[in-house]
C-alpha cells in the first residue's frame, strides 16, 4: 500500500502540467500538492533523472525528452493508429477534411493520429490535446453506446456541458437524446468544439464490444450539405467498425 501510495504521489507531481501551466517552481507545487520540501524535491529527482522533467531557466521544472520518447513508442505499438491511418488516407483522398482517430481515457478525449486534406483544416485539438468530453461529435459517439449504469455519472459530471450544446437539462434528457446517437449508430455536431466546423463521428469498439475511441471526419460547415451528412454518417460508421476488427479482433 506504501508502495502504492507513493506511486500516487509522483504521478499527482506530473498531473499538474496542462496547456494552461507547462512550467511550475518547487515552491509552487509544494503549495499546489501539499507535499514537503524533502519529499517534493525526492519525487523531483526521481522524474528529472528518469527524463519526464527537466529544469527550465527560471528554477523550474517543465517536461522532459522521456515524454516523445514514450510518444514514438506509442505511435509504433497502437493497433489503433497502425491499423486506422491507412483508412484515414482512404477517407481524407475521397472527402476535403480532416480525419481523426481519437481515444478515450478517464475524463478526456484525445486525438492520437490524423490527416488532412482540406485547405484549411478546421481543428482546435490536434493530436496530444486532451478534447472535453461534454461536448461535440466524437464525446457523443463513445458516451452514447456505454451501458446506462457507466453513463449515467458521465452525465452528472458533465452535464454543463452537454446541456449547453442542447441535449437536454436534466442527466435523464440528456441520457434520452444520447439514445437517439446510439441509434443513429453515428454522431454529428455543428461548431461545438471548433467554431464553423461539422463534426462527424462513430465509435470504435474494442474486441469485448466496449467503445473505447471513435473515428471523426471534420469539415467547413459552409462546404457540407446535410444530405451530405446523411451520406457521409453511415461511412464513418462503416470504417470506424472496420478499424475495430483490424485492431481488437475476437479470439
Amino acid at each position: 500500500m506504501k508502495t502504492t501510495n507513493s506511486l500516487e504521489r509522483v504521478l499527482a507531481v506530473l498531473e499538474v502540467f496542462s496547456e494552461q501551466r507547462l512550467e511550475w517552481t518547487p515552491e509552487e507545487l509544494m503549495k499546489e500538492l501539499g507535499y514537503s520540501r524533502p519529499t517534493l524535491y525526492r519525487y523531483l529527482k526521481t522524474l528529472r533523472e528518469a527524463g519526464f522533467l527537466m529544469p527550465t531557466r527560471n528554477a523550474g521544472f517543465t517536461f522532459g525528452p522521456k515524454v516523445v520518447e514514450m510518444d514514438y513508442l506509442m505511435r509504433k505499438s497502437d493497433a489503433l493508429v497502425a491499423n486506422g491511418l491507412p483508412y484515414l488516407r482512404e477517407l481524407t483522398a475521397k472527402h476535403a477534411c480532416t480525419a481523426l482517430l481519437v481515444r478515450w481515457y478517464g475524463n478526456k478525449i484525445l486525438c492520437v493520429a490524423s490527416e488532412s486534406s482540406a485547405k484549411n483544416p478546421m481543428s482546435s485539438y490536434p493530436r496530444g490535446r486532451p478534447m472535453p468530453l461534454g461536448r461535440g461529435a466524437i464525446a457523443r459517439s463513445i458516451i452514447a453506446f456505454l451501458p446506462r449504469q457507466r453513463l449515467m455519472p458521465l452525465i452528472e459530471r458533465n452535464l454543463s456541458d452537454l446541456s449547453a450544446v442542447g441535449l437536454g437539462t436534466t442527466p435523464e434528457e440528456v441520457y434520452k437524446s444520447l439514445k437517439k446517437v446510439r441509434k443513429a449508430g453515428f454522431s454529428v455536431a455543428h461548431g461545438e468544439v471548433t467554431p464553423g466546423a461539422v463534426g462527424i463521428a462513430a465509435p470504435i469498439f474494442d474486441a469485448g464490444g466496449h467503445p473505447i475511441a471513435s473515428l471523426c471526419l471534420t469539415m467547413a460547415g459552409h462546404l457540407v450539405t446535410g444530405a451530405q451528412i446523411d451520406l457521409i454518417g453511415p461511412e464513418v460508421q462503416q470504417v470506424a467498425m472496420q478499424i475495430g476488427a483490424d485492431s481488437f479482433p475476437v479470439e
